[in-house]
């Protein structure tokens, strides 16, 4: 047992960092004497001091000792064809036995993806024959190529991924999110299906993400509710998540966050989709929850975007801009795929007046996930924000045509309709679709009464939202009652919605406006006093601003320090 087998068998046994003292020593010794070692044994110890280094997470210097160990392959396969010419068998055994060079590419690659060095993991995996190419090579490469937009190579990787391993579900939702039909991917299982027992699950899962990222919601939740309800997939944490996601995407608030609840109680530990549920959190008004979860996912792991994401939410719906930005920005590093992460630091941009940079990070997140509404919404809401009504009609139309005539896409298209005199009883007809297919959709239901206050239709305004409120709370909407209850003198009422308003969110400034104006209207004698007490307060509230005015300026240099500007 020579000194490169102590080595082999230390690497083997996870021993790292003695791997790494040992192998550099080895190496000087090669190099100040380069008899001491045979090129193959001088490969070896470079392929595993490379190991050791990535091991510690240093992956530029892993890359270049793994690209010395690919050249003094090349020096060994010379070397190699001259003794294989003279007759020697011991050296084929020899080469059998040492590290894949296949292997070494694929972990140039990884170093290279972790670096964000994507054309260059793609150069090195695509120097590899294909017949050459592992399962995990090929997925690799159908990642990288679909994060580059080559969609077609994209598919032919994803597909042989599935050729080698029909079971493999993540290729599978990769092939189905590029517009692969669910037949066509279905049919790629079917025979493992028909040779195991308890498989006959899979193609109905097929189907469910299918409509899915055919940006079939209703049919998506209808079938994953079917898969949920069988015994044997009964509290799958995946599909609990996928089914909250759905409802989500489907404006179906209350019930995404009953799933996603129902996914946190069977795992405490849950990363994926939080981010989602964070936020829906934060839009609800539950800030001191998003701040629980938030902490409690990064004692988890700091190392997903998602508890940055969930603080960022935090921020965002605290009005903290500059911060919710610098986190956004955080999660985006961590993971540049996050939708999620992209809207946050798109909606902090645009709500510091940076729209352009904003449309940007809207349309990044249209391009990684083209069914989800919410991020055609925030582009919309820039294009507007910048007296772009033209871009943002034309965003409108273009979904509306796209997904087809929900209640969702109905109300985006109402929406723009709105900022144009021209266009308001187009609106009207719009939302009146809209409310005629959900009664429920609470934004539908917004942009009605919105409407409905500019013609100063005060009575249908409090029907509509009585009929809204009759099957859920929420905090807009029983704010919104109570500004109508206001413009038909019915004080009383309107307190009270304003006091349930504030119950649900107790950050909702207008309903804190509402009421406070409506109480300085009823008691005139003591308006004075409340406005000597405002204006004391003011003073405070200067003083807060300056400190905000500080804290962005701190955040602003942290934005500097990560690239942001």
């Amino acid at each position: 047992m020579n000194v490169i087998d102590h080595v082999r068998d230390m690497a083997a046994a996870g021993l790292h960092s003695n791997v790494r003292i040992l192998s550099s020593l080895l190496l000087t010794m090669s190099n100040n004497n380069p008899e001491l070692f045979s090129p193959a044994q001088k490969y070896q110890m470079l392929v595993y001091h490379a190991d050791a280094i990535f091991h510690d997470k240093e992956y530029r210097n892993a890359a270049c000792k793994y690209s010395m160990a690919l050249q003094q392959k090349k020096v060994l396969s010379k070397t190699s064809k001259v003794r294989t010419s003279a007759g020697g068998a011991a050296s084929n055994i020899q080469a059998q036995s040492l590290p894949s060079e296949i292997e070494v590419k694929y972990k140039i690659a990884e170093c290279y993806t972790i670096l964000k060095l994507d054309k260059d993991a793609i150069a090195v995996l695509d120097g590899i024959p294909s017949r050459q190419r592992t399962p995990k090579i090929n997925m690799m490469l159908a990642n990288l190529y679909r994060k580059a937009g080559q969609e077609r190579s994209a598919v032919t990787s994803y597909k042989e991924v599935l050729r080698q391993c029909p079971l493999a579900l993540d290729a599978i939702i990769g092939l189905l999110s590029l517009s692969v039909k669910g037949a066509e991917v279905a049919s790629m299982t079917m025979d493992v299906i028909q040779s195991i027992p308890n498989l006959d699950w899979l193609s109905v899962w097929v189907k469910a993400y299918a409509f899915i990222h055919a940006g079939d919601n209703q049919r998506a939740i209808n079938t994953i509710c079917s898969l949920e309800k069988k015994s044997l997939l009964r509290d799958n944490v995946d599909l609990l998540v996928s089914l909250a996601d759905v409802y989500f995407r489907a404006g179906d608030t209350k019930n995404a966050i009953l799933k996603f609840e129902q996914a946190q109680m069977l795992d405490p530990y849950l990363i994926k989709g939080m981010d989602v549920y964070g936020y829906l959190m934060a839009r609800e008004g539950h800030l001191e929850d998003v701040e629980v979860l938030g902490g409690r996912l990064f004692n988890i792991s700091d190392q997903h975007a998602e508890p940055w994401v969930i603080s960022g939410c935090h921020s965002f719906y605290s009005k903290r801009y500059s911060r919710a930005l610098y986190l956004g920005a955080k999660a985006i590093q961590l993971n540049s795929n996050s939708v999620q992460a992209l809207l946050l630091k798109g909606a902090a941009l645009r709500n510091m007046g940076r729209v352009q940079e904003a449309i940007i990070h809207f349309r990044e997140a249209m391009r990684l996930a083209p069914c989800r509404l919410d991020c055609y919404e925030g582009l919309i809401d820039c294009y507007l924000a910048s007296n772009g009504i033209r871009e943002a009609m034309g965003m409108a139309n273009n979904i509306y045509k796209t997904l087809g005539a929900n209640a969702q896409t109905l109300t985006i298209l109402a929406t723009v309709c709105l900022e144009d005199p021209v266009t308001q009883e187009k609106a009207k007809t719009l939302l009146d679709k809209a409310l005629a297919q959900r009664p429920d959709y609470t934004k539908a239901v917004v942009k009605k009464a919105e409407l409905l206050s500019r013609e100063q239709k005060y009575e249908e305004g409090i029907a509509l939202l009585r009929n809204a409120l009759a099957n859920q709370s929420d905090c807009v909407l029983h704010r919104m009652l109570g500004d109508f209850l206001v413009a038909v003198n019915d004080y009383q009422e309107a307190m009270d919605q304003y006091s349930i308003a504030l119950s649900l969110d107790p950050n909702d400034q207008k309903s804190l406006e509402g009421m406070q104006k409506m109480e300085k209207e009823e008691s005139p004698t003591d308006a004075t006093v409340e406005l000597d007490g405002d204006d004391m307060e003011g003073s405070g509230e200067d003083g807060d601003l300056e400190g905000s005015d500080s804290e962005a300026a701190q955040w602003a240099d942290q934005e500097q320090w990560f690239g942001m500007q």
